[in-house]
């Protein structure tokens, strides 16, 4: 805390500040709570799409060895393209929500091309899409506990910081105000017995 003006002045705008203080604490706090609770919303979402990516890695293992086929060129038949997101608020903060991931196909002939290719195209997609959900909960995630650090900053600013230092300089004040205050008075006391000693010795004169 730096040095504190000792005035009546100072003593209202350190009150002042304390109000605002204790009165945007609790909006702070709030939003802390929510982030975290966010955070592990995000992280439960996330832990469900690798399960659900695992079973489907597992699934396609089986019949892998099929895109080994001289015939068939996987990789020509579609691409990945885009993910498209939408935008979800949280306390404030923008982040990104999955909604599809967008391919680019091409025809194929389907009375020469095998049979299984279908089931593979479908389940590369299903894989291709997990993986680009996977990637924007981790985005979402990093903003939030981004915002979380300052959030949790500015918390514990006004929790062990401008609160305190704003109480101390309250009690400070008042207490050399009241001293003053008593000095006035002791001075007027004295000030009120040498009128009234100097009026006395003069009628005794």
């Amino acid at each position: 805390m730096g040095k504190i003006k000792l005035t009546k002045g100072e003593l209202k705008r350190q009150r002042d500040a304390l109000r605002q203080y204790e009165r945007y604490l609790p909006t702070l706090q709030l939003k802390k709570q929510q982030l975290q609770m966010e955070i592990l919303r995000q992280l439960s979402l996330k832990d469900q799409a690798d399960k659900h990516r695992e079973k489907k890695l597992k699934s396609i293992f089986v019949w892998a060895g099929l895109l080994a086929e001289p015939q068939v060129n996987i990789k020509e038949l579609f691409a990945f393209e885009k993910t498209v997101t939408s935008i979800h608020n949280i306390a404030g903060v923008d982040i990104p929500v999955f909604e599809k991931a967008e391919f680019k196909e091409t025809e194929y002939d389907l009375f020469t091309t095998p049979l299984w290719v279908d089931n593979a195209i479908e389940a590369l997609k299903e894989l291709i899409s997990l993986q680009a959900e996977i990637n924007i909960i981790d985005k979402g995630i990093n903003i939030l506990k981004h915002e979380l650090r300052v959030t949790t900053q500015r918390v514990n600013l006004f929790e062990k910081v401008k609160i305190p230092e704003s109480e101390e300089a309250i009690r400070l004040i008042k207490i050399y105000l009241g001293d003053q205050m008593t000095n006035a008075v002791g001075r007027s006391k004295m000030a009120k017995r040498k009128i009234e000693n100097l009026i006395l010795s003069e009628v005794a004169a």
